[in-house]
């Protein structure tokens, strides 16, 4: 009996809109490296990134400075 592998298909359909919201003064280091690497180096700026776990994951990392709205 030969079992199916189930295809992992990557959630790309959407998108995600970030806000940065608030400051990194007083977290960890690693989390400020996090959102330069994202593109979000002043408060109050907004970038659309697709819908993937590899973005998903860096956010989570940084969830309480962030704000995350699903588009499309």
């Amino acid at each position: 009996m030969e079992k199916k592998k189930k295809s992992k298909k990557a959630e790309s359909n959407g998108r995600l809109k970030v806000t940065y919201i608030r400051s990194v003064i007083g977290f960890d280091k690693r989390q400020a490296k996090i959102l330069e690497a994202l593109g979000l180096t002043k408060l109050n700026t907004t970038k659309i990134f697709p819908n993937n776990d590899c973005i998903k994951g860096s956010l989570f990392k940084v969830k309480h400075l962030v704000k995350v709205e699903e588009i499309d």
